[in-house]
């Protein structure tokens, strides 16, 4: 994985949903061309933001025990308004149902509380070596960069110690 479309993973709770956050900024390379005078987030990129969402809690729903995760098919896909620089995405992921090589969830993006994208997505794992045993040292290293992009994204709350009463 190269790039993700989500800054940061707010919540999360293995086996069931997650919740993360785009800031879009003005820095974002392809809204100079769209659209110039009217920069938006484009459609297809709120839907990637969602199976980002969707992905990283497979993975963690999981211990990273695919290499791959991508998306299978998105349906009732609807988009509700724009998102403009200085907003922030809010992208909710939860699983519905999953089986051995998918997982079926329903996410939604949305903008102060207005959602501006929805769909239900299913999502295919799998590991290359599952069809090429020469690719299992490219799984692993492929886990080990995921798992090293999650630790930046999301941050456990930690709790805090309890203290002997005195």
């Amino acid at each position: 994985m190269r790039f993700t479309l989500l800054d940061r993973i707010v919540d999360l709770d293995p086996g069931a949903k997650i919740t993360g956050l785009k800031a879009l900024t003005m820095a974002e390379e392809y809204l100079g061309d769209h659209f110039p005078r009217f920069p938006v987030m484009p459609g297809v990129l709120m839907l990637q933001a969602m199976t980002d969402a969707g992905s990283w809690l497979v993975r963690a729903s999981e211990d990273f025990a695919h290499s791959m995760v991508a998306l299978r098919q998105a349906n009732n896909l609807r988009y509700g308004q724009f998102v403009e620089p200085g907003q922030t995405l809010m992208v909710e992921a939860e699983i519905i149902k999953s089986n051995e090589d998918e997982t079926r969830l329903k996410a939604r993006g949305t903008v102060d509380g207005q959602v501006t994208v929805s769909a239900r997505l299913v999502l295919a794992r799998f590991n290359l070596a599952d069809k090429h045993a020469i690719y299992q040292d490219t799984d692993e290293a492929i886990r080990q960069e995921a798992r090293k992009m999650f630790s930046l994204l999301y941050r456990p709350p930690t709790k805090l110690r309890e203290t002997p009463a005195s």
